[in-house]
């Protein structure tokens, strides 16, 4: 079975251009071939599909290395993108993608070599705790500073629903030891408030234009970057007035950049294709 790694910013994906296996499930095979140690090694496998190939119009269904299906994935979508291009099966230079969270439009800004520039509509947010979803008994229009007993202490939560569910944290600099808060990334990604389990940003405000964030991925684990990730930490942020509405999110690899335009987010990001490879299922 023919495969193509990619990543955006040090998260990495396996895409298969098609459907998965006859006989073998697409959560399983994420869970095998995903293993850093017994498979090829990536955070999620991507299975893209041309719906309509004169529209650009492309299938796309992401599964985390745990076998879990996500609704989205910005990073992800932008390394499908890269890979239709790199492999010349869309040559327009925008596409749109069906994903569970609704259609996805993605543009292709530049592109040099096996590297990708690309800008993503990444839809409207939501804040209601129906739409996160959030359930500690009561209804809330918007989650903003809620106080969530962690480990014995309060962290003042945000959430923001970009697609798929996220609980940001801001703090003033970051823990002096990963292991801190990747455990609590851990507790609150699996909180029973979460019914659907959410994905963990934490984030330091650099100024009005810039912040820095650290990425709890559900389904995955600490991640070096996350496309969705860094929509919800830049909506939250703008939410709190604590930037603008053009914000750069750094990343531990780099750098991509969120527009919250009217009513809808973009990301402009890059993508790049790392290797083919052939997998003995």
């Amino acid at each position: 079975m023919r495969f193509t790694k990619l990543h955006a910013l040090g998260n990495d994906f396996l895409v298969i251009f098609g459907d998965a296996p006859a006989g073998l499930p697409p959560a399983d095979l994420a869970r095998k071939i995903c293993d850093r140690h017994t498979g090829a090694g990536a955070d999620g496998l991507l299975l893209i599909s041309l719906k309509d190939r004169d529209e650009s119009r492309v299938g796309f269904r992401i599964f985390n290395v745990d076998g879990t299906e996500a609704e989205i994935s910005g990073n992800g979508l932008r390394c499908a993108a890269a890979f239709l291009y790199h492999h010349k099966e869309v040559q327009a230079p925008r596409m749109l993608f069906e994903t569970t969270a609704g259609e996805r439009a993605c543009h292709l800004l530049e592109s040099s070599g096996d590297r990708f520039l690309l800008r993503l509509e990444m839809g409207t947010p939501r804040f209601s705790s129906e739409a996160i979803p959030f359930d500690d008994g009561s209804f809330h229009e918007r989650i903003v500073d809620y106080p969530l007993n962690i480990q014995q202490r309060v962290f003042a939560i945000t959430c923001v629903n970009v697609g798929n569910p996220h609980c940001d944290i801001f703090v003033e600099r970051f823990f002096p030891a990963r292991i801190v808060w990747n455990q609590v990334g851990q507790e609150i990604e699996s909180h029973p408030f979460f019914p659907n389990r959410t994905n963990v940003e934490f984030i330091r405000v650099i100024n009005r234009q810039e912040i820095e964030v650290l990425f709890w991925e559900r389904g995955v684990g600490e991640t070096l970057s996350s496309g969705s990730g860094s929509c919800a930490a830049a909506v939250a942020s703008i939410l709190k007035g604590l930037t603008d509405r053009k914000v750069k999110v750094w990343t531990s690899m780099g750098s991509l950049t969120v527009d919250w335009e009217d009513d809808k987010i973009f990301q402009s990001g890059p993508a790049e294709v790392v290797f083919n490879g052939d997998y003995l299922t």
